[in-house]
């Protein structure tokens, strides 16, 4: 299942107090940033978080959770490159 949750391209993404930058290669390592690093639930994490369970559960495909991840990550002002 590790092949089918991996994005295309990563995504880089600049979390935490100092600032140090992540690069998200997959559905796993975005429903983390999800997780732990958006702190307020906005529409766009929650349906990203949703995207990535349904790829993990084989029912959606890993280009939309990126997309859907790169979304959130820019509503939270965190997303670096795309």
């Amino acid at each position: 299942m590790t092949g089918l949750s991996r994005f295309e391209r990563p995504v880089i993404v600049q979390v935490g107090r100092h600032g140090s930058e992540r690069v998200v290669l997959d559905v796993n390592d975005a429903a983390a940033i999800l997780l732990r690093d958006i702190g307020r639930q906005t529409e766009k994490s929650g349906i990203a978080m949703d995207v990535c369970l349904q790829v993990l559960r084989g029912k959606a495909r890993s280009p939309v959770a990126r997309r859907a991840f790169v979304a959130a990550a820019l509503e939270a002002k965190i997303l670096r490159s795309d």
